[in-house]
């Protein structure tokens, strides 16, 4: 029984870059894939990126080349680096498992505008 909780967003102009960061309880976290997820309006819940224990990485096609997930595992924290931010990558991030457990918390928000 792992829990999540993110922070680190905020308002950022195009170009620029923010670092999410996700505190987990449990002593589970070091055993699964830690995965970043956003949903925007209208559309479905997103996998944005994925870090299995063995540190194998993958991502969406949106983010891919911009954005990096990592993870500390003396810290219980999984980080999110988001990099070249466009206006599309507006939207709340949550962090969870992968496969989800879908107790999804209250993500934080990310807004990218100039």
């Amino acid at each position: 029984q792992v829990q999540f909780v993110e922070s680190g967003g905020g308002l950022k102009q195009p170009g620029g870059s923010l670092r999410l960061a996700c505190a987990a309880s449990g002593s589970a976290f070091r055993t699964l894939t830690v995965a970043w997820y956003r949903q925007a309006p209208g559309k479905q819940r997103e996998l944005v990126a994925t870090r299995t224990p063995s540190g194998t990485t993958d991502y969406s096609n949106s983010v891919r080349g911009r954005f990096t997930i990592a993870r500390d595992n003396a810290k219980n924290t999984a980080y999110l680096q988001m990099n070249a931010l466009k206006p599309d990558d507006t939207t709340v991030y949550y962090c969870d498992a992968n496969p989800p457990s879908n107790h999804w918390g209250q993500g934080t928000q990310v807004t990218v505008s100039t």
